[in-house]
């Protein structure tokens, strides 16, 4: 006898839509205010304070160790991208914030570069555990979420120095270096406290899963990021010289274009976009913030304000527009890396400006762009590529970082007076400007040429897969004892594995049509002896 299906109550269905989109909301709230606290952590700011560190104190080894918080960010994203396996977002979210709120209160008491490596460490790691959480957590809600995570994603790259430098302004003590924003950091935990409340009325929806292909190419990422993180930290301790440093971080990105050829078509192009995108954008505006300050000519912060802000609303509204549009990355990824180009070229022409107004236009080229060709890129992948494509931008940071320093060294060789070291700066930052520009063209012309020759999908779904679903507790997916799956280019929010997957020895169930009762078909019995006898 057919049991009939259970029928939800229309009360608990109402209270399911209420936390959903209450979620939904606080959600979007956390990934505004946690990203750009996230991405703040990158720049090292403490020179900015030199004049204020005690005579005892060891200058280089706390600039030094005031640089760690890159390298143990980008270390950290693709490992808390593989623990999504076993550790819930919420907790992940709540992790990073409190590791983040501990780093800010003991930052007041630092007085040793030792206990200023430990802090700016932990920053890295809470950091790191951020930014790939809140990618997970609105992946498998409302399209707007995704786009707002791009969205700001952008801006806070566009924006992490200025937003570093900011409350250095008039300080007395240079531990505030340590806690930027301890207030802000307050809110964002009391944001996930709330969402870690209707996390659990709501069901505790499950983060996407990653499969074991991507697991290990997101392990894989770490190794050019340990390989860049050693470079950056040997190049902070000796004098090498400008040449060497230009050398190696060129071989550092190419090691990261070289790693993101790894998956299907789509997933390359993603990657390639994202180590675009690590490479130019925020260190091309750490440049330009550095020569439009007030003691080079230039408006100083209060005048870079409204470009800043500008740039960074029509950033997060183009990822929207983007995102809840039908077009595709075929044309619209390579569309956002040019107007990256445009507002490099830009950079070159009104780049140092007196007013600071002018800058709104490449500031919002380079915002606008980043966001744009990640967003296209983003929607053709699944939650797997996408921790990937994450994985390897935080290197590619650190890569055109170590690219810029080189060549800031260039064009500062030589004695100079202050009027030929400010022409300098200017100098460096044009020539940056302009290897940015040729660097993106060639990430284009790259992802073009491989696009051509690279399958879209994979072929086959490795049964490894299936029994590590197994091993999690979890079912296979439906697709695993059928013929074929959904493309990775299709929009579905329940990411599912992609290819075609052979039949590994059972049957298919029959899928019960709409309408009729989910259960498998009876086979009529068979002829029993008594009846035999009874004829």
């Amino acid at each position: 006898m057919a049991v009939p299906p259970f029928q939800r109550s229309s009360g608990t269905a109402t209270q399911g839509a209420r936390s959903g989109w209450l979620s939904d909301a606080v959600l979007g709230l956390l990934i505004v205010v946690t990203l750009p606290l996230a991405i703040v952590a990158i720049p090292n700011t403490v020179s900015v304070v030199a004049d204020l560190l005690p005579a005892e104190i060891d200058r280089l080894g706390l600039m030094r160790a005031h640089g760690l918080a890159l390298p143990a960010m980008m270390l950290t994203v693709p490992l808390a991208a593989v623990a999504l396996r076993r550790v819930k977002v919420a907790h992940l979210l709540l992790g990073g914030l409190l590791l983040l709120a501990v780093a800010d209160a003991a930052g007041g008491y630092a007085g040793s570069a030792f206990l200023v490596g430990v802090l700016r460490v932990a920053h890295g790691v809470g950091a790191g555990l951020l930014v790939p959480a809140t990618l997970a957590a609105a992946w498998g809600r409302p399209p707007v979420l995704r786009a707002l995570w791009t969205g700001m994603l952008a801006l806070s790259l566009l924006g992490a120095q200025a937003l570093a430098l900011w409350p250095l302004d008039g300080v007395t003590r240079w531990q505030v270096t340590l806690q930027p924003y301890p207030l802000v950091t307050g809110i964002a935990l009391v944001l996930a406290a709330a969402y870690f409340v209707l996390w659990l009325v709501g069901g505790r929806p499950a983060a996407p899963r990653l499969r074991v292909k991507e697991r290990s190419r997101l392990l894989l990422a770490t190794v050019p990021a340990a390989g860049i993180a050693a470079v950056a930290i040997s190049t902070a301790s000796q004098d090498w010289r400008a040449g060497l440093v230009v050398l190696l971080a060129l071989l550092a990105i190419a090691g990261l274009l070289a790693l993101a050829t790894v998956g299907t078509r789509e997933s390359r192009t993603l990657a390639y976009t994202m180590v675009a995108v690590g490479v130019v954008l925020l260190p091309t505006v750490a440049q330009v913030t550095y020569v439009e300050m007030g003691g080079l000519g230039g408006p100083g912060l209060r005048g870079l304000w409204l470009p800043f802000c500008v740039a960074g609303a029509l950033a997060v509204a183009a990822a929207v527009v983007v995102r809840l549009s039908s077009v595709t990355s075929a044309w619209v990824t390579p569309l956002g890396l040019l107007s990256m180009v445009v507002g490099l070229c830009s950079v070159r022409v009104v780049a140092p400006s007196p007013d600071g107004l002018v800058l709104v236009v490449p500031f919002t080229l380079l915002a606008v762009g980043a966001a744009v060709a990640i967003t296209a890129a983003l929607g053709q992948v699944g939650a797997g590529a996408g921790m990937f494509g994450l994985a390897l931008c935080l290197p590619g940071v650190l890569a055109g970082y170590l690219l810029g320093t080189g060549v800031q060294m260039v064009a500062l060789e030589g004695d100079r007076t202050r009027q030929e070291l400010v022409d300098s700066f200017v100098t460096a930052l044009h020539l940056w400007a302009l290897a940015g520009g040729f660097f993106v063209v060639a990430v284009i012309v790259l992802a073009a040429v491989v696009a051509r020759r690279a399958p879209s999908s994979e072929d086959v779904l490795d049964v490894q897969d299936v029994l590590d679903e197994a091993g999690d507790g979890g079912e296979p997916e439906p697709a695993v004892v059928g013929a074929a799956v959904q493309r990775d280019g299709e929009e579905d929010d329940e990411d599912r594995p992609t290819g075609v997957i052979p039949r590994i020895g059972v049957q298919p169930l029959p899928q019960a049509r709409d309408g009729e009762e989910d259960t498998a078909p009876v086979p009529p019995p068979a002829a029993s002896p008594e009846d035999g006898e009874r004829a």
